[in-house]
């Protein structure tokens, strides 16, 4: 829990500096590609969890994958090495991620479908999620093939799912009730 007060503290902060000196767009990108980063290479995550590992050693990596990052960024992850806080960095930058997007009052929704969404079908799920609630938003497609068909639309807290798989999973249990 106070880990994740800090990182809220640390996004804020990034994102007050960012917004006074008009690059928070641009540290918004970093911070995606960050937490995208952490979040898809467990050895990368590992090594910035890890106690073991050098500050240095772990500046040196960062430096590496996230060079041509914004100023304001790379100030970011220096003062986290400095307060020796940097296994905060993926937290940080998904809770930036979300903060630049209250501010701007848009939301992510997430459509899980078996194969990729087309322009025209992400066209069609994005005027719907605007028109059911009123804000601006950005798909994120994850394909999972279990799902056999159909999607799994999430926004916010809210959760619709229309796969083939919980209709599936519907008649079973009502098969097995009767």
């Amino acid at each position: 829990m106070a880990e994740s007060r800090a990182a809220i503290r640390y996004a804020k902060a990034v994102l007050s500096l960012a917004t006074d000196n008009k690059v928070a767009d641009k540290v918004n990108a970093d911070m995606k590609t960050i937490a995208t980063a952490i979040a898809d290479n467990s050895e990368l995550g590992a090594m910035l969890q890890s106690p073991v590992v050098r500050s240095s050693d772990k500046v040196a990596v960062l430096k590496a994958v996230f060079g041509n990052a914004n100023e304001a960024t790379s100030n970011l992850i220096d003062t986290l090495i400095t307060n020796k806080r940097i296994a905060l960095l993926g937290e940080v930058a998904n809770k930036y991620n979300h903060l630049y997007d209250a501010l701007r009052d848009t939301q992510v929704a997430k459509v899980t479908t078996a194969t990729p969404l087309t322009k025209e079908l992400e066209k069609k799920v994005l005027s719907k999620v605007k028109e059911l609630t009123g804000k601006a938003t950005e798909i994120e497609n994850i394909v999972d093939e279990s799902i056999l068909g159909g999607f799994i639309l999430r926004v916010g807290d809210l959760q619709y799912d229309a796969s083939i798989t919980n209709k599936l999973n519907k008649l079973k249990r009502e098969f097995t009730l009767n």
